[in-house]
């Protein structure tokens, strides 16, 4: 199992987190759907973590319209995956 750190997010055009990504990583971009069979049969795990924050977890969730992927939540907003650099 990897784990894996990441640094940026791409995003739909309604804002939804479509994949996960770290520059220079051999796994990056990281579909939604692989990302979330890589959390659940755990395969990899996700985490993010900007300077002066504490990790945090990338976790899935079953929503009302599916699964999506959400960063844990704490008192920073820097590492919430909506507020990630797109890539």
């Amino acid at each position: 199992m990897a784990d894996r750190k990441v640094t940026a997010s791409g995003k739909d055009k309604d804002g939804d987190i479509t994949k996960l990504c770290k520059s220079g990583e051999a796994w990056s971009p990281r579909m939604k759907a692989d990302a979330i069979r890589d959390i659940e049969n755990g395969t990899h795990t996700y985490y993010v973590q900007q300077a002066g924050t504490s990790r945090v977890d990338i976790t899935v969730v079953n929503g009302t319209s599916g699964k999506y992927l959400r960063s844990t939540a704490d008192k920073s907003s820097s590492n919430n995956l909506d507020n990630l650099p797109d890539c």
